[in-house]
């Protein structure tokens, strides 16, 4: 497969991880925002996970010039309405850290009873051209509950307490080889495939088109 260049438009080392897992081995070159000084600090202002997938791929692939693929994801729970949803990564405030965040969950979950901690996890991917027109477009999901405590050292955000029912383990148990086949981020990104390796082959991108 010819070789093409594509940029993870994210600063998270461990988004990238698992970004990497799921395109390296198609053949792809791949480099992110760390690769880039002059990125863009995209805000993130988006009420939805694909308008906030959308800013970041366009605008740091009309800045850098280059393929983008822009990411958004984050956790929604029933019984508290869909949230944290976008607000996820700063769900215990603006200097939020995985530990805060889980830490709020579980205080706002205290009285919900193991029936009803029903979640799940969204990703959206956009995929921009160096003129910042988005040409693909996918949001995907994985269900799970959560624990009234943490479980496993494996992932990061919520992954120690999100748990694949169908396991009784949580992501943090799980792992990243199961996570990179069963997580939202990868159900999302393995709809992108089929475009990415089209495109790796061509010589012109295809019309914009959801997938």
């Amino acid at each position: 497969m010819k070789a093409f260049a594509l940029v993870l438009g994210t600063h998270n080392s461990s988004k990238k991880k698992e970004l990497v897992r799921l395109l390296a081995p198609l053949g792809f070159t791949l480099l992110t925002l760390e690769d880039f000084p002059n990125a863009l600090q995209v805000e993130e202002t988006g009420t939805t996970f694909a308008e906030n997938a959308t800013l970041k791929a366009v605008q740091q692939a009309k800045h850098l010039r280059h393929w983008v693929l822009g990411e958004d994801s984050g956790l929604a729970v029933d019984a508290l309405g869909g949230g944290p949803g976008v607000n996820s990564a700063r769900f215990a405030g603006p200097n939020a850290t995985d530990e805060k965040n889980n830490d709020v969950l579980l205080e706002k979950l205290s009285s919900v009873p193991p029936e009803e901690r029903t979640a799940y996890y969204t990703c959206h991917a956009t995929l921009a051209d160096p003129l910042g027109t988005v040409r693909f477009d996918c949001e995907d999901r994985c269900s799970g509950r959560i624990r009234f405590e943490r479980a496993g050292k494996a992932g990061f955000g919520y992954d120690p307490l999100f748990e694949i029912p169908e396991y009784h383990l949580t992501f943090g148990e799980l792992g990243d080889a199961v996570k990179a086949i069963l997580s939202h981020r990868a159900r999302a990104i393995r709809r992108l495939i089929p475009a990415l390796i089209q495109l790796a082959q061509a010589e012109h991108w295809q019309p914009v088109r959801n997938c």
